[in-house]
């Protein structure tokens, strides 16, 4: 399958320490992958510095065959790459509807519209006139999505997005990023819950220390106790 993404011997540091040593990732269009770890191995940094949020030191960051790795983050995210990050980063003071018009203008061009985001998120719809700050934290991860997907990308990175939601608004995330996957865009997830994640993700990469220490299906972590208790602390 042809890569939307491919990350080659990516390295990061923060100030004088380095987070990230030579990261190898893939995503093939319509894939997803799961990149998984304890909490401080480098998962945040890795999205971020394929999306330019984190400047990375050395590699590549290949998009569609070019080479993106220093060029700002527009210049990305007009390349098909968007994230939605962790904590959401909502405007507290832009209403629903202004966030996704806003995000529309980004000079892509596909299938992704205001009505088709409220078609996988019927509570935007309902919400459309009030402001960020107003919002639940399940709103808020929806319109993050919602946000995400008006630029048209080919590839997003979701960044712990069910991250402390309820159950039944979790479900609810992992319901649209299956619908994500079998519209064909490819997706890069971040989460701790590996059996919802094996229900989507096509593949696991394992982080430690800013180095993967494995790659597989997601049935084999799945079914791997062992190998969850030494890189997951499950």
């Amino acid at each position: 399958m042809e890569n939307i993404l491919q990350v080659d011997s990516l390295e990061t540091v923060y100030g004088r320490s380095q987070v990230l040593f030579g990261i190898d990732l893939d995503v093939a269009r319509g894939e997803v992958v799961a990149l998984m770890g304890r909490n401080g191995m480098g998962k945040t940094t890795t999205l971020r510095s394929i999306m330019g949020l984190t400047p990375a030191r050395k590699g590549r960051v290949r998009i569609n065959g070019v080479d993106y790795r220093g060029q700002p983050t527009f210049r990305i995210a007009r390349a098909g790459l968007a994230i939605v990050p962790e904590g959401r980063q909502v405007f507290k003071h832009l209403t629903v509807r202004e966030h996704l018009t806003m995000a529309g203008g980004s000079g892509r061009r596909g299938p992704w519209s205001i009505e088709r985001v409220h078609g996988l998120f019927p509570r935007l719809e309902e919400r459309g006139s009030h402001l960020g700050g107003q919002l639940s934290g399940g709103e808020q991860q929806m319109l993050a999505i919602g946000r995400a997907l008006m630029t048209n990308p080919d590839l997003i990175l979701f960044d712990e997005a069910t991250e402390g939601l309820a159950p039944m608004i979790r479900q609810e995330i992992w319901r649209a990023v299956r619908a994500l996957k079998e519209s064909g865009c490819a997706i890069v997830v971040v989460d701790k819950n590996v059996k919802d994640v094996a229900e989507v993700a096509d593949r696991m990469v394992l982080l430690e220390k800013g180095s993967i220490v494995w790659r597989g299906s997601s049935l084999q972590l799945r079914d791997d106790m062992e190998l969850q208790r030494r890189y997951l602390g499950v």
